[in-house]
């Protein structure tokens, strides 16, 4: 019961964590579509409806929702796709750095930002959820090659799914990578002045400092250098990755719910309870604070989600220290469970993992492991007294 108990927390820690930075998003989606019209706490408030029309997509049964969710895929797979062709990021340097990372000059602070997308990319309690979305198929168990070919279909499946989100990350970082790196407020002031939406210019003074951006600022920049269009549909993007991710958040929930506790609540009362969780906080900043509060929550929630659920979003280097890693430290909460029951034969028969495939998940998941370990071992010296140490060494 303990282990069951204790691996139910973490990743409804992480879902709930999840939920909160996808209502930000949300919001700041529908600011940005407004042009500012809807307030940041409207758009939290909207998110309340938009949970409601998922339930009621639900009723239609799961099938329904899998395409509804791969119609969001498409949708950020193309409004990202947009910004990648708008920028036009050079070519042969996106290529280069695909099949050979290297990154001349950089430091400990590069180094953060890069483990940092690995961390963002994989979400723990994804890895349960795919689990559990493949016992809803229908398939004859007790026969070995139908049970192959479902394998086979299962592994196209992901590996389709994973290549789709390596292309949107790729597209994110590329248009980050050419359009911001190393720009100045005062250069990002003087081009939004003359632009289209010049309304914005206001957000970013006046000086010499290193423009900070976030999914926010991003949004804008993209619109004073490439058109109001290029602002809009970014910001669809992000909406329709907000909404893709609280559909996962709430089936995830669900399943981990009923495996670790044998516990089954309606899919309204899962909802209900995450995103309580995550609005009331939420709403809360976005009523007595501008948006760079409440993105600056968000990188709060980063740096936490660092040590106790996922990774950060990282979206372009900021001034000053870096966050502890960003990779995810409930990674191995997550993976250490699912590699050990696929590697046990009274389990999964003539299925359990083989030697070369435990060898290499045991390399990979130690890599994760240590890379978690010292990002928080060299966190912890910037904290002052022993008020942070006791609860983080006891966490």
């Amino acid at each position: 019961q303990v282990p069951r108990v204790l691996l139910w927390l973490m990743i409804e820690i992480a879902i709930i964590g999840s939920d909160m930075q996808e209502v930000i998003g949300t919001a700041i989606a529908f600011s940005l579509l407004s042009a500012g019209r809807i307030p940041l706490w409207g758009g939290v408030l909207i998110t309340i409806v938009d949970t409601l029309f998922f339930l009621f997509l639900d009723k239609y049964g799961l099938r329904k929702l899998e395409a509804f969710f791969g119609l969001l895929i498409t949708i950020m797979a193309l409004t990202f796709g947009y910004e990648y062709v708008v920028v036009k990021p050079a070519q042969t340097e996106v290529l280069k750095g695909i099949f050979l990372p290297y990154c001349p000059g950089c430091g400990r602070e590069e180094l953060l930002q890069a483990v940092g997308i690995v961390g963002a990319i994989i979400m723990p309690h994804n890895i349960f959820l795919h689990s559990s979305l493949v016992k809803t198929r229908a398939i004859d168990r007790s026969k070995k090659e139908e049970v192959q070919e479902a394998n086979m279909y299962f592994l196209t499946e992901s590996c389709l799914a994973l290549f789709i989100s390596f292309l949107i990350n790729l597209f994110v970082m590329a248009v980050f990578g050419e359009a911001f790196y190393r720009q100045r407020n005062e250069d990002v002031h003087n081009k939004c002045v003359n632009s289209s939406v010049s309304r914005y210019a206001s957000i970013f003074p006046v000086n010499n400092a290193t423009v900070s951006v976030d999914i926010y600022q991003g949004g804008v920049i993209l619109g004073c250098y490439f058109g109001a269009a290029a602002l809009y549909i970014w910001a669809v993007g992000i909406l329709a990755a907000g909404q893709s991710s609280t559909m996962t958040g709430t089936y995830a929930g669900q399943f981990v719910m009923e495996g670790f506790l044998q516990l089954r609540w309606s899919r309204f009362a899962r909802v209900l309870f995450t995103r309580s969780f995550a609005i009331l906080p939420t709403l809360f900043v976005a009523t007595f604070r501008d948006v760079s509060q409440l993105t600056g929550m968000n990188d709060l929630l980063n740096v936490l989600q660092s040590i106790l659920v996922r990774g950060g979003h990282r979206w372009a280097p900021r001034a000053g220290r870096a966050p502890p890693h960003p990779l995810s430290f409930q990674l191995p909460f997550a993976v250490l469970p699912v590699l050990t029951f696929t590697s046990l034969r009274p389990l999964m028969h003539d299925f359990a993992n083989g030697l070369p495939g435990k060898v290499l998940m045991a390399l990979i998941t130690g890599l994760v492991c240590a890379i978690n370990i010292y990002f928080v071992v060299d966190f912890l010296p910037t904290l002052r007294g022993l008020g942070y140490h006791i609860p983080l060494g006891l966490l």
